[in-house]
Parts: C-alpha cells; sequence; structure tokens
C-alpha cells in the first residue's frame, strides 16, 4: 500500500517533468530551423531572454565546430591520396628508367606538358606513317589492306567472321560504337568549321550521311573516309578522320608454372569402338608418354559395344602402365550434355582442368600446354577454335592412295577449315563450371548444348579466349542427321554435313566434272587429229 501512494505521489511529478523536457525540445528545434532574415540575423520569435541567447551561440559554435573537423578531415584525405599518387608516379617513372621506351616516347610526369607534347606527337607521326595522305609501295596485292564499308545502319565487309554474312547491322558493341563516334564526332567537324567565324553554313546531322569506308592498319590506326550530302544534288562533303594507335605498354610479366596442374580430359561414346580405338592412339602418343598430368573420364551410354570400348580402355592402361582413367555407364539415350555434365561432376580430387572432348578429335601434346596456360580458376576460360577436316576421299581423289592421318593434319584452304561455329571442345576449372551451372540436361541429341554453356560463360564476369590453335583436330567423319532430331538441330546438322566434305573449289570441281571430262576428251581428241 505504501508503494501504491508513492507512486500516486510521484505520477503528477513525473508528468511535469515530461513537458518541461518537450517544451525544451521545441524550443531546440525553433533555434535550429529557423530561417535568416533580410538583415541576415537569426531571430526566434518570442523568445528574447539571455539564456536562450547563450544557448542559440553554442549550438552555432557546435555546428561551427562539426563543419570545421570535416574540413580538416577532408585535407587529411586529399593529402593521403596526393602523396599516394606521388608515390606512384615515382614507381612508374623508376619503372621507365629501367625499362626504356622503345618507341622513343618518355611521358616524364616531372613536366605534364612535355609529356603531353611527345605523346601528340607520337600519334601525329602514326598519320604520317600510315596510308594516308599517299600511297604505299606494297610488294604484292596480297599486302593491300582492303576497306570495309558502312552506312548508318550496316556494315558490308570482306572479312565476314563468325556471322558469315557479307553485310551486316554491327552486332558487337565495339564496333558498333566505334562507327556511331566517328560518325558523330564528324557531324560535329562539319558544324563547326575552322576559320569561318560567324559566317552561316549549312547544319549537318546524321541524316546527311550517305556512306562510310574504313580500314585499320594494326600497326598504326583505323583510317576512316566519311561522305555526306553537299548543298547541291552533285556536291558532297568528305571528312577525312584517324584514329592513331598509342605505343605499346607492358601490362603484366610472370612466371606461369603447369607442372602440377592435371587435365581431366572427358569423352561422350555411344558405340563408335573403332573411332575410340584410334582416339586412344592418339591420347597415349600425346596425353600419356610425353605429357603425363592428364586424367580420361569416358561416359558411355548403352551397352552396345561396350566390351570393346572396355577392352581398348584395359589395353592401353596395361600397355602404357597407366591408371588415371574412369569409366563410367549410363544406361539411356545418348546425351552429349549430359555425358559430359555426368563426368566433371563424378570428379572428386582437387580443383581441375576439363578438356569438354570429343572421339573424333586429335589433339598435339602442345595443345595440352594452350589448355592450362589459357586457364585460370575464377578469371578466364578456353574455347579454341579447331581445324575442321574436309572429306579425305575428296582431296586425295586424285591421288594413288590417302597419305597417313598425321600427313593429312595440315593447316590449308584446300584441307580443312577453321571450325568458327563450333563450341564443343573447351578447357575450364571444374570449379568455373560447377559455378555457371553446368550444361542445360534438358537438350537431347546432337548440338546446341555446347551454344547454351558458351552464352552462360560469355553473360559471366569470366574472360572466354576464343582462338583458332594449331594442335586441335576435327577428324572427317560421315555425319548422320537422324529425323528424331528437332527442325533447329536437323537444320544445324545439314549445315554443319555440307560444311564438312570439302572447299568451295574442290566442290566445283564434282558439281562440274561431266563438263570437264567432256573437255578433256575434245582436247585429246583434237590433238589426235592433228
Amino acid at each position: 500500500m505504501m508503494l501504491r501512494r508513492r507512486f500516486v505521489l510521484f505520477l503528477p511529478r513525473l508528468v511535469g517533468l515530461l513537458v518541461v523536457a518537450c517544451c525544451l525540445v521545441t524550443i531546440v528545434y525553433m533555434l535550429a530551423c529557423t530561417p535568416k532574415g533580410d538583415n541576415q540575423q537569426l531571430s526566434l520569435p518570442r523568445v528574447h531572454s539571455l539564456t536562450m541567447k547563450e544557448g542559440y551561440e553554442a549550438i552555432l559554435q557546435e555546428r561551427e565546430d562539426y563543419h570545421l573537423n570535416y574540413i580538416i578531415s577532408l585535407k587529411k584525405q586529399i593529402a593521403q591520396l596526393k602523396a599516394e599518387l606521388q608515390g606512384r608516379s615515382e614507381q612508374f617513372k623508376n619503372m621507365q628508367d629501367q625499362h626504356p621506351d622503345p618507341l622513343g616516347i618518355r611521358l616524364d610526369h616531372s613536366h605534364p606538358e612535355k609529356a603531353q607534347a611527345n605523346l601528340l606527337a607520337f600519334l601525329r607521326s602514326q598519320i604520317d606513317k600510315a596510308e594516308v595522305h599517299s600511297g604505299i609501295k606494297l610488294s604484292t596485292e596480297y599486302a593491300v589492306v582492303p576497306f570495309d564499308t558502312f552506312t548508318l545502319q550496316k556494315v558490308y565487309q570482306l572479312e565476314t567472321g563468325l556471322t558469315r554474312h557479307p553485310e551486316e547491322k554491327p552486332v558487337r558493341k565495339d564496333k558498333r560504337n566505334e562507327l556511331i563516334e566517328v560518325i558523330e564526332l564528324a557531324v560535329g567537324s562539319l558544324n563547326n568549321p575552322e576559320g569561318d567565324g560567324n559566317a552561316k553554313h549549312h547544319v549537318y546531322t546524321a541524316s546527311d550521311f550517305i556512306e562510310g569506308i574504313y580500314r585499320t592498319e594494326k600497326d598504326k590506326g583505323t583510317l576512316y573516309e566519311l561522305t555526306f550530302k553537299g548543298d547541291t544534288k552533285h556536291q558532297f562533303k568528305k571528312m577525312v578522320l584517324f584514329r592513331p594507335f598509342g605505343p605499346v605498354m607492358k601490362v603484366k610479366n610472370e612466371n606461369v608454372n603447369v607442372a602440377d596442374t592435371l587435365i581431366n580430359v572427358i569423352v561422350p561414346l555411344a558405340k563408335r569402338a573403332s573411332k575410340f580405338w584410334q582416339f586412344m592412339q592418339n591420347f597415349r602418343e600425346m596425353g600419356i608418354q610425353p605429357d603425363g598430368r592428364i586424367h580420361l573420364t569416358v561416359v558411355y551410354f548403352g551397352k552396345e559395344q561396350m566390351n570393346e570400348v572396355k577392352s581398348i580402355l584395359e589395353n592401353t592402361s596395361k600397355s602404357a602402365n597407366f591408371k588415371n582413367f574412369t569409366f563410367i555407364q549410363l544406361n539411356e539415350e545418348f546425351s552429349r550434355g549430359k555425358g559430359l555434365d555426368v563426368g566433371a561432376r563424378f570428379w572428386k580430387g582437387n580443383n581441375v582442368v576439363l578438356f569438354f572432348c570429343d572421339v573424333d578429335i586429335y589433339f598435339t601434346a602442345e595443345f595440352l600446354n594452350s589448355c592450362r596456360l589459357n586457364t585460370q580458376p575464377g578469371k578466364k576460360v578456353f574455347y579454341p577454335v579447331l581445324f575442321s577436316q574436309y572429306n579425305p576421299s575428296i582431296i586425295y581423289g586424285h591421288h594413288d592412295s590417302i597419305p597417313s592421318l598425321k600427313q593429312q593434319l595440315v593447316i590449308k584452304k584446300d584441307t580443312g577449315f577453321w571450325r568458327d561455329f563450333g563450341f564443343g571442345m573447351t578447357c575450364q576449372y571444374r570449379s568455373d563450371f560447377i559455378n555457371i551451372g553446368g550444361f542445360d540436361l534438358d537438350i537431347k541429341g546432337w548440338g546446341g548444348e555446347d551454344v547454351h554453356l558458351y552464352r552462360k560463360y560469355i553473360h559471366s564476369n569470366l574472360m572466354v579466349i576464343r582462338t583458332p590453335v594449331r594442335g586441335l583436330f576435327h577428324l572427317w567423319h560421315e555425319k548422320q542427321c537422324l529425323d528424331e532430331l528437332t527442325p533447329e538441330q536437323y537444320k544445324m546438322c545439314m549445315q554443319s554435313k555440307a560444311m564438312n566434305e570439302a572447299s568451295h573449289g574442290q566442290l566445283g570441281m564434282l558439281v562440274f566434272k561431266q563438263e570437264i571430262e567432256t573437255h578433256l576428251r575434245r582436247q585429246k581428241w583434237s590433238k589426235k587429229k592433228t
């Protein structure tokens, strides 16, 4: 009871204290937020007591101290950044002193104006070296650097690349941005002619652009010649621009040790025992004997010819004393993506380089090192462009006999082509393959699974190394395009089949074979008459 009475007596006091506190908070808020008047003096309406004025001055002093401390902090950060920049500049200067510039350009950071002038002089010298103002004597017609033509919408090109289109809308972002920048710069230059002063002239826009041509000399720069509409029907404006290439700069110098880098070669397979025997001959000669840092995983679908394949694998293992292999058997319909995915996930050792391979592939020991050097976990995956062999019976049809396999593997336009539309052979670390999500296992049969994986990589932050390699070959085999393939897969299969047979010229000789034979008979008959 005593406790309750004390609480009842204390309650009014507590309420009074809360009211006073609220009033004080309100007054402080008014002091802080009242705007300045015309006479630049802050005033608090209806508050003129000396105590309030002192409180107001204290608040102002507190704010001033805060801003001063903030300014001091910023000055310290700026000083630290300047010191760091100075240190980096000295490091760069020391590096330049140790490694003199082979092009004779000294970017002296202690004299930025001189450095800028030297760089500008070098860039201007690139224009003089390039074939811009006058022609250059060339030793042969093959030394000519051709131009490509472009409009606002399309590029007409000699080197068609992966698209195979002689004309196309620029797909690559760098090429698209390059041409847009050039057109915009040309329009700006036309609208701001030098030396015209305030003279009135035609205002140009991108719609006045008719066409342009451009070409790149790899060691000098890119030349652009743009044509715009003139003031009359038969008048035109010509704008010549040049994008000079700067001096070569060293980015990195590092030692790479691949002595302990193991490659797991994964081969999905169904039947084709004779082809597997040929593959194992190559695997033994190029993988086991000279290299040794290699593992083979065979993922076999079904049971037909399985014992033959296992026997080939076991015989190679005994004769070459090779134990680093895994044989996985799946009782289901063949799916290349499923086989590679199962083989990659089956591995239980440390992070390893995966080489996704096919049974009709031939590789060299040098390629295995390229596979190691162009992959880096979390950073790089390797998509080599292999050389695809034409049908040997067509290539060597006029010979007495077809040369041996090793003699056939020559990189020439009549023996094969760079298979730049294929993405099946690839090297990557297992961790990157798992993190990217692996293959799309809904894809069955031939084709499509490799493109889906490739797109996953190019949509990620990993660097995709795509380049032709001289040690990786696709051996010719007759391609079967099955009826159960989807229309898209069947089309891809038939296109691949057509390109596999022979070069354009060789196929032409087959098409016109009868005409050629008729011509030869006539020539023979005319010689007999004479």
